[in-house]
């Protein structure tokens, strides 16, 4: 197997007990690695105030349509980081993103556990999200979101292979709104630790959502009056690679 030489070296690393690197990674290659060579993103530090709202899990025939309603009353763009099986389940919401000029994103097909699946596996539930989403909504996605926010040096190159930059989140912006944790708990989360360019974590599947709805409802006023654009993660990685040529990088 090609990647068999990397797994080993992989394995060796974890056995050898590396600390982890952030939220969802266990592995010896640590973030600063990656955004060196503009493989994953976090997050992209500018002096424009805009932010990227990412989605994940959906779509979801109740919760998607009345975020995209949101996102509409404040000119907000939003990121979907969808799973191919739900595109095939709900395609009238899934077309819905697109038409409204959000992004979608590929975020797997079944949502499996990064640690457990081989390199093949990572690139043909991949590959299967965005057939799903190209017949659906005849968009290729280039972003790839890893379920479960686990990177490793095997899946960023089987995305890359594949065409797609992996997106991850702020850590500061980790809304945990999956957990219900409160909808003042995921206001807070969001508006004190507001950054330019700062990607934040929402889900818009895998429960019930309706915290996030009404955690939107306060966010996005609040934020608007402060003058941020909620942008999507394409034009916030178009900033970044605009800032590195200007600064005599390789974006």
């Amino acid at each position: 197997m090609r990647f068999a030489g990397l797994k080993w070296l992989l394995l060796l690393s974890l056995a050898s007990g590396d600390p982890k690197d952030g939220p969802g990674n266990s592995h010896s290659t640590d973030r600063p690695y990656f955004e060196r060579r503009g493989e994953v993103v976090w997050e992209v530090p500018t002096d424009q105030k805009v932010i990227a709202l990412t989605f994940d899990d959906g779509p979801n025939p109740v919760y998607t349509p009345q975020i995209l309603a949101l996102l509409d009353k404040y000119q907000a763009k939003g990121t979907f980081f969808v799973l191919g099986s739900r595109v095939n389940k709900y395609p009238q919401v899934s077309k819905e993103i697109v038409w409204r000029g959000h992004e979608i994103g590929n975020h797997t097909y079944h949502h499996p556990n990064m640690r457990k699946i081989s390199c093949e596996q990572i690139a043909r539930e991949i590959e299967l999200t965005n057939t799903a989403i190209l017949a659906t909504t005849g968009t290729t996605p280039h972003l790839f979101r890893p379920p479960g926010g686990y990177y490793d040096e095997e899946i960023v190159h089987t995305a890359k292979q594949a065409g797609h930059l992996v997106v991850m989140w702020s850590w500061h912006q980790d809304t945990r709104d999956w957990s219900n944790p409160g909808v003042n708990k995921i206001v807070r989360k969001v508006l004190t630790n507001v950054r330019n360019g700062d990607i934040v974590l929402f889900h818009d599947d895998g429960g019930d959502r309706s915290q996030t709805i009404r955690a939107l409802e306060k966010i996005l006023p609040n934020l608007h009056e402060r003058g941020y654009r909620f942008i999507t993660v394409s034009e916030l990685v178009q900033i970044r690679n605009k800032q590195s040529v200007h600064k005599g990088g390789i974006p």
